[in-house]
């Protein structure tokens, strides 16, 4: 067993490479091997987003806070808030983050394949984010 207590790792700013904007991201767990998943709890500040990417093994996001908009290569933009549940598939391209007016917090959930639990491509450009 193993007890990570609140306030015991440090936050990390998203950086600037992978986000638009203000992103703090707080690790919540690593499984040891043989087990694969992650988690953190990530927070938008209006404005603020991920570059388009993909994860291995696909995606949970749970909100927690606040009011986001997430979309999938090819969909529309939609609208998350607190207690929706995401799920982006395997390979599937995506981003998330925070409206223009409004901050999200966010669970972020994923698996890592051979070590990489995530694929970072383009950033979203800021036309792609107004849609």
């Amino acid at each position: 067993m193993d007890i990570k207590r609140s306030g015991s790792q440090p936050s990390a700013a998203g950086s600037a490479d992978y986000f638009t904007g203000s992103v703090r991201i707080d690790p919540l767990f690593q499984a040891p091997n043989p087990a694969r998943v992650v988690g953190a709890s990530v927070t938008f500040e209006p404005g603020a987003r991920t570059a388009w990417h993909t994860h291995p093994l696909g995606q949970t996001l749970i909100v927690t806070a606040g009011c986001g908009w997430v979309q999938r290569d090819g969909g529309p933009v939609e609208e998350i808030r607190p207690g929706d549940v995401v799920w982006f598939a395997p390979g599937e391209k995506h981003w998330h983050g925070a409206t223009s007016k409004t901050g999200i917090t966010h669970f972020a959930i994923h698996e890592a394949l051979d070590g990489k639990t995530v694929e970072w491509m383009e950033k979203v450009s800021d036309d792609q984010y107004r849609r």
